[in-house]
């Protein structure tokens, strides 16, 4: 079997316009049978996006996140409170009622799972605790990672376990941006 000059049967990378290419070797005479037992074609390509996103009506939701504070929303008109950012009451559902408040900084878990999958930024940090924690005159929930407690030893002792919110130090305008560790 005759193979082209060009190519190299090694595995070294070889560079197009910024592209990278693995195992393109391509016989003259070929058969059916040969190209069956080809190896895969490996590419390799720089690759970049810029992608604009507006939070929009929850963009102060972000900006108090960044600033290491916890914000939701009360209804003028009935009063509920949420841990997360609503233009329009869940209660009473009255439009453009609500205003932003100020959400305690500690709470407790009234909720958690263990995730042992997650999305591709998390799959390095499996396994870890996914909780809903619950702040005094608040109506909702929030939706939180639980950090500093061992997921391998969970226990439904945590149910009731008071918890503090903590914020990453470099902020990546996320929900992720805050998370709860115990209050100890």
């Amino acid at each position: 079997m005759k193979t082209n000059p060009n190519a190299k049967l090694d595995e070294d990378w070889k560079s197009l316009d910024g592209t990278m290419v693995l195992n393109i070797p391509f016989p003259e005479d070929w058969t059916d049978d040969e190209l069956k037992r080809m190896k895969p074609i490996v590419v390799k390509f720089p690759y970049q996006v810029n992608y604009l996103h507006s939070y929009g009506q929850d963009s102060p939701w972000f900006a108090a996140l960044s600033n290491g504070q916890l914000l939701g929303t009360r209804c003028k008109e009935c009063g509920f409170t949420t841990a997360n950012p609503k233009l329009a009451c869940q209660e009473c559902y009255t439009p453009n009622s609500t205003e932003w408040v100020k959400l305690p900084m500690e709470g407790k878990i009234h909720a958690f799972t263990v995730c042992y999958f997650g999305a591709e930024a998390f799959l390095d940090q499996t396994p870890f605790i996914l909780g809903l924690v619950e702040f005094e005159g608040v109506d909702t929930l929030m939706l939180t990672r639980i950090v500093g407690l061992d997921p391998e030893e969970a226990t439904l002792d945590w149910i009731g376990l008071e918890v503090k919110a903590k914020f990453t130090k470099l902020t990546q305008i996320k929900p992720t941006d805050v998370y709860f560790v115990p209050k100890s």
